[in-house]
């Protein structure tokens, strides 16, 4: 449940309240906004004594939370969140563009697609150094080495890096030289993994898994925000359905569903999300008319020599045309790039 102050609450009524709640050996979430605070109380489902906490000075109301996540909730925290990524800041007026390509493979292949995705208006390059593959015998990305390429095409462009970490082990290494650490579709539920990257304090988004419901998606959520960790963006990636003309069956309802039942940013990826890159163009521009916060993009110079995932990924040039059509939609949502 949450217990909502009153506007003119005093501080020794809040941690009155908050000093009650830890007594009865559940643990607080304090969110404190411009006209209010909320008091989250997080433990293992054992019904509290709401009269208790009515009678207390500064309580304005108690509201149950009935999802079994708390956090992600909308009913936790009503206003949308907005994470600062250095400058750039994700669920507000403008749409994050992150573009880049699957694998890291060379510094000429990377710093061309960092070059390209910047000048065409991508604020973020993602790049992966770690690649879990369904193949032992595929690549597996070039590990550290991957990692010092993405560092020195930040330092190069100015372009923020995002990557995918797929250890907890690994959390402190790629935390050293990523902005933002993602959680790739097969880890959405590797609960280890989730803790890590909570404690780590980092940026993190967060991709739903090939076979997960919005409901698992928002839990794992809960495991990085249990740890305080609110530099939180879910990814819509598309599911594992009967379909086989697209690599995937892209849910373009989970964007304005998940709007409704979470504050975080939503994003989507629409070059996994299809597999196709004919069909990343025209599933962007649906995923920002339903509302999405961001989206990620595979971007490679040389798509037919690409190490990994070139079938759905965007020449330089494409990816350039598809940026212009995106400004249009986002302008007719009342939103920009």
């Amino acid at each position: 449940m949450i217990i909502v102050m009153k506007k003119d609450a005093t501080v020794r009524e809040i941690s009155n309240v908050t000093a009650r709640v830890e007594q009865s050996g559940r643990q607080v979430h304090l969110s404190e906004g411009e006209e209010r605070a909320i008091v989250g109380v997080l433990g293992d489902g054992r019904p509290l004594d709401r009269e208790q906490f009515e009678r207390m000075g500064g309580v304005e109301r108690i509201v149950p939370i009935l999802s079994p996540y708390k956090l992600a909730s909308r009913d936790f925290r009503p206003q949308d969140t907005i994470v600062a990524l250095n400058g750039i800041k994700a669920g507000a007026e403008k749409v994050v563009i992150i573009a880049g390509p699957c694998a890291v493979e060379s510094r000429e292949q990377l710093l061309a697609t960092a070059r390209a995705v910047k000048e065409a208006g991508a604020t973020v390059l993602r790049g992966g150094a770690y690649k879990p593959r369904s193949s032992p015998y595929s690549f597996q990305g070039m590990g550290p080495e991957g990692l010092k390429l993405l560092a020195q095409a930040r330092e190069e462009t100015g372009l923020l890096v995002v990557s995918e970490v797929i250890s907890p082990e690994a959390v402190p290494l790629v935390s050293t030289y990523v902005d933002i650490l993602q959680i790739g579709a097969r880890n959405m539920q590797n609960y280890a993994l989730l803790h890590a990257v909570g404690e780590s304090q980092k940026p993190v988004l967060l991709k739903r898994g090939m076979m997960s419901t919005m409901e698992e998606l928002l839990m794992s959520a809960e495991y990085i925000l249990s740890h305080g960790n609110d530099r939180l963006m879910l990814c819509e990636r598309g599911i594992r359905t009967f379909e086989k003309y697209t690599r995937n069956t892209l849910d373009i309802n989970a964007v304005p569903m998940l709007k409704q039942l979470t504050h975080l940013p939503v994003f989507v990826d629409p070059s996994h999300g299809t597999g196709k890159w004919e069909l990343v163009g025209p599933v962007s521009r649906a995923a920002i008319a339903a509302g999405a916060d961001g989206l990620i993009i595979e971007v490679h110079p040389n798509p037919e020599e690409a190490m990994s995932d070139g079938g759905q990924s965007l020449k330089p040039e494409r990816f350039a045309r598809v940026m212009e059509e995106l400004r249009a939609v986002a302008q007719a949502v009342g939103r920009t790039l």
